[in-house]
């Protein structure tokens, strides 16, 4: 009897024993808050700035087919904060991103920061920290000329294609009724997605900023002069990156008082 009471006090202090340590190592890999945060120090250990950006959008962020190499609008100004915090413009990782993935990528850590004409909302503000806006634009148009609409008034009962996860729809939806018009959308991963199918006549129009547009123009479409829901796009931090939300803030809030904005803007030939 006395034998089975010290087996049995054994066993118990043995599982006792592993719980605890279980429990430690829980204890130990879970992060704290702030080891997800991304501090100015924190990228200038990293020696990196990563940050998203599209890759499909002409003027402010494409990818040459020849270098392989993103440029655009977009890019300059990851480049002049990367050589504000860390000393070199060089010093980045740029991620192509959509409409529908550059959330995503944000909130998981891939990126530090998101430049990637992502449209200001208020209800976007509750998820993330914005900058005031470096660019402004307002949604447009892009349709085939043979179509011979004049404007959305004309477009009743027509499809549009707009991006995944984008604004645009919402912003059509609000204009049409002041027509009291209706129409239905097709929503694509990417814009030249969008082109392709205004090209092989799935859609009667291309809608997103107009900014935008104006890369996908050719000899067989055109802009409709309509101009509405007007587009902030700022630079996207996590919401708990203040430190870093406020001090690249401030430096949108200098560049644009200094005009190094504008000179970007008119070098990448963004000035409507």
């Amino acid at each position: 009897m006395k034998k089975r009471n010290l087996f049995a006090a054994l066993m118990l202090s043995s599982l006792l024993f592993l719980g605890a340590c279980s429990s430690d190592e829980g204890s130990a890999t879970e992060p704290t808050s702030g080891a997800d945060q991304v501090t100015i120090e924190s990228i200038k250990d990293a020696g990196v700035l990563k940050v998203g950006v599209k890759e499909d959008v002409p003027n402010f962020g494409l990818k040459n087919t020849e270098t392989g190499e993103i440029e655009g609008f977009e890019i300059d100004i990851a480049k002049k904060l990367a050589e504000d915090i860390l000393g070199d413009p060089d010093a980045i990782e740029l991620t192509p991103v959509t409409a529908k993935t550059r959330g995503p990528l944000l909130d998981n850590g891939e990126v530090d920061m998101i430049i990637a004409t992502f449209t200001v909302t208020d209800e976007r503000k509750e998820t993330y920290n914005f900058t005031d806006a470096y660019y402004e634009d307002a949604v447009g148009l892009l349709v085939k000329k043979d179509k011979n609409y004049e404007g959305l008034k004309d477009m009743d009962g027509a499809t549009i294609g707009v991006s995944q996860s984008s604004t645009t729809a919402d912003a059509i939806k609000a204009e049409a009724e002041q027509y009291d018009i209706t129409m239905d959308f097709s929503e694509y991963a990417t814009y030249p997605e969008i082109k392709a199918a205004l090209d092989s006549g799935r859609v009667d129009a291309f809608s997103v900023d107009r900014s935008i547009l104006a890369g996908y123009l050719d000899d067989s479409t055109v802009i409709l002069p309509d101009r509405f829901a007007t587009q902030d796009y700022g630079i996207a931090t996590k919401k708990s990156n203040t430190e870093l939300a406020e001090h690249v803030n401030e430096l949108i809030t200098t560049w644009g008082e200094d005009g190094t904005l504008d000179g970007l803007v008119s070098e990448w030939g963004l000035n409507e």
